[in-house]
């Protein structure tokens, strides 16, 4: 093979992998937000679609003329540390149950209309909420009720699904009466929903949701191509490479201890072992391999949408001042003290944790994000730490000579 021909096929893998980790940390890419990343997914979507399905069993669909890029990333019900759609704010606080109403009722009414205003939406979705007997009825004379509206739009804004023609949407914050026009496209509206079930098809009443909301999960995620029940031998080792590999590319680590026994069987096997590097190396990952699991190691820092350590916010510098005390269990009132030290060492850090409660809060927020980066568990009221805390234990220091 010449030389020229070897730069080809070492830029297209490095294309395919860096592809792969573009679309791990935002599934959803667009040509008019990331026109450079879309581009790429485009040019090399065959072979990036086979890796997405043959590992993790995930869907996806590029429209090249209508500039998305979408991969369905399907899990099983409560699996894995929640990932909440956020504000686009400054503060970056997730959504909460009134934005997720608004939102679903929001995607509904504009399926319905190609081009409409923020009043006409704010009107049908005011009517919409007013006819269902469950949900409380979305009143545009509240500022507070505006902002959250404002909050999903934006988010829809963000995914492409609405486009801003005049106006601007944070404008209807302070009055209802702004003139705000949009053109919205409900085909990528459609993809948003990544369930493989729609809620539409689910046989539970209404009223027996909120009893039953784990049984509504379980239905909407269940993907009938793997049997379950009934399972071929062919059906089960699918589902039982596409749950590991899921699993291995959403989360922080892949403890062999959260598996369930033929998952680990699977995974720690000569034939899980070869498939493990092999995925490793296309998507351009570090694979390391511990006794205790596994995790993807992208030094490139792509695939991913949160970062630790990382000094962009206050819970995440505690988050690593606190892990260095769980060297073993420790009760949260420990770590408290531990925190009003920390607060008394640097008293023009973590202003917003200076009330009265505010360690309790700071060490609450830290253990949060070492929970969802899979370096401690909590039970029992203790916080103890997982085998992957070990990364960022402080070493010695030697002093040159």
């Amino acid at each position: 093979m010449s030389q020229l021909a070897n730069q080809l096929v070492i830029a297209e893998r490095d294309e395919v992998a860096r592809g792969i980790r573009l679309l791990l940390a935002g599934p959803l890419i667009s040509e008019r937000a990331d026109p450079e990343a879309f581009d790429l997914v485009r040019r090399r979507r065959e072979p990036i679609r086979q890796w997405f399905d043959y590992y993790c069993g995930w869907v996806l669909t590029v429209e090249p003329r209508l500039g998305y890029a979408r991969l369905a990333k399907v899990r099983k019900a409560a699996t894995g540390a929640t990932r909440p759609a956020r504000r686009l704010r400054s503060g970056r606080a997730p959504f909460d149950r009134r934005r997720y109403v608004l939102l679903c009722v929001v995607a509904a009414e504009l399926l319905a209309v190609p081009v409409t205003t923020i009043s006409l939406l704010a009107d049908r979705v005011t009517r919409a909420s007013a006819a269902d007997e469950v949900l409380t009825t979305f009143d545009t004379a509240s500022r507070t009720e505006r902002m959250v509206f404002v909050d999903v739009l934006r988010l829809l804004e963000s995914f492409g699904v609405l486009d801003v023609v005049d106006g601007s949407t944070e404008s209807f914050v302070d009055s209802a009466a702004a003139k705000v026009l949009y053109r919205v496209d409900p085909t990528l509206l459609l993809r948003l929903l990544a369930a493989p079930v729609g809620p539409s098809r689910v046989d539970i009443p209404a009223d027996e949701v909120a009893l039953r909301f784990d049984d509504v999960l379980a239905e909407v995620s269940h993907e009938r191509r793997y049997g379950f029940a009934e399972a071929s031998e062919v059906q089960r080792n699918l589902w039982l490479r596409h749950s590991v590999f899921r699993r291995l590319v959403d989360d922080p680590v892949l403890y062999f201890d959260d598996l369930s026994p033929d998952e680990r069987a699977y995974v720690t096997s000569p034939t899980g072992r070869q498939l493990l590097r092999r995925a490793a190396e296309q998507g351009g990952f570090h694979l390391e391999e511990r006794a205790e699991g596994v995790l993807l190691v992208d030094v490139d820092g792509i695939a991913t949408d949160t970062r630790f350590p990382d000094d962009s916010g206050t819970a995440k510098v505690a988050a690593l001042l606190l892990l260095d005390s769980v060297d073993g269990p420790v009760t949260t009132e420990q770590l408290r003290r531990t925190a009003v030290d920390i607060l008394d060492k640097f008293p023009r850090w973590a202003k917003g944790y200076r009330g009265d409660d505010g360690p309790g809060q700071l060490v609450s927020d830290a253990i949060a994000v070492l929970l969802g980066f899979g370096l401690v568990e909590v039970a029992s009221g203790l916080v103890r730490p997982l085998p992957a805390a070990a990364r960022y234990a402080v070493g010695s220091m030697r002093v040159a000579d």
